[in-house]
This record gives C-alpha cells, sequence and structure tokens, in this order.
C-alpha cells in the first residue's frame, strides 16, 4: 500500500527572530515568527507525514495553545510525528520539498538541509530533495514579508505476508 501525503505551512518574517529551514539556521535580516521555533520546512513536512498516514496534522498534535510547545525545536516535533507514522508501519518511499521565499537564497544551504531532514527521518539524504523558488515579487511572499513551505511524501506499508 502506498499513500502521498502533503503539507504546506506559512509564516510571517520579523526581526529577532532567527531564520530556521529543515533544522538549519540560515543567516537572514528576519526569521519566522511562530509558537514554536517557526521553521516553516519542518512544520510542512510534519504536516505530509501525518496526512499521508491519517494520523491528523501538527497543530491537532502540538496545539499553539499549549504552552510546553512555546519556541519548540521543530526537528524535535518532527521526530515525535514521525515515530508516530513509523509506529503503524510506514515506510518513507521519498519527500519533496518547496521553500518560497525572497531572501535567503537556499541554493547554498540545499544539502545542508537535506541532510538534517534525512537525519531526523532515518533515511539517506537521496530520498529527501528541497527546492528554493521566489514569490516574483508577488504576496507576501514576493514582498519578503513571509516565508512559504511545501512538502510532499510518498509512504508505502508492507501489508502483511510480503516479502
Amino acid at each position: 500500500m502506498i499513500r502521498v501525503g502533503l503539507g504546506r505551512d506559512l509564516h510571517r518574517l520579523v526581526e529577532g527572530r532567527s531564520f530556521l529551514v529543515g533544522g538549519l539556521r540560515i543567516e537572514a535580516e528576519r526569521g519566522e515568527l511562530g509558537h514554536s521555533d517557526g521553521d516553516v520546512l519542518a512544520h510542512a513536512v510534519t504536516d505530509a507525514l501525518l496526512g499521508a498516514a491519517a494520523l491528523g496534522d501538527i497543530g491537532a498534535l502540538f496545539p499553539p495553545s499549549d504552552p510546553q510547545w512555546k519556541d519548540a525545536d521543530s526537528l524535535v516535533l518532527l521526530g515525535r510525528a514521525w515515530d508516530l507514522v513509523r509506529c503503524e508501519g510506514w515506510e518513507l518511499v521519498n519527500l519533496d520539498c518547496v521553500v518560497c521565499c525572497e531572501k535567503p537564497r537556499l541554493l547554498p544551504h540545499r544539502d545542508a538541509v537535506r541532510a538534517s531532514l534525512a537525519g531526523v527521518l532515518g533515511v539517506g539524504p537521496d530520498r529527501v530533495f528541497v527546492k528554493g523558488k521566489t514569490g516574483e515579487g508577488l504576496g507576501p511572499v514576493g514582498e519578503g514579508l513571509a516565508v512559504e513551505a511545501l512538502a510532499l511524501c510518498l509512504l508505502e506499508r508492507k501489508e502483511r505476508g510480503e516479502p
């Protein structure tokens, strides 16, 4: 059995916060505003995995109304969600992601972001890909006011009796 999951997240960019993508802190003038550390890519990946396994979403699992998740490390949240998905018998076939922002450019950091996500998911970086795009001057992303991430995953579960 295979399933596809789609995750999306969008965060406002503000001064005084770190810019985090897939667990990697990248130097930037502004960072994501969020209840947790605001890692937009980790949040999108978490939602994609949970959705594919029909286990809810990041907001249900780690509600922003709960103070224990204030400033939480999003990679820790991703790891906890991934543990739940794996406990249901799912394995990651691949993960494909897009991060949309005007600045900073992601290309110089792509391999480190891929390795970071792959490490949390316990797979090789060849199963994870991350692309950077701009907003072409359109909307909050294009105006440099926000960062958005999309993640698409393919999960596979072997049924009992399969080799």
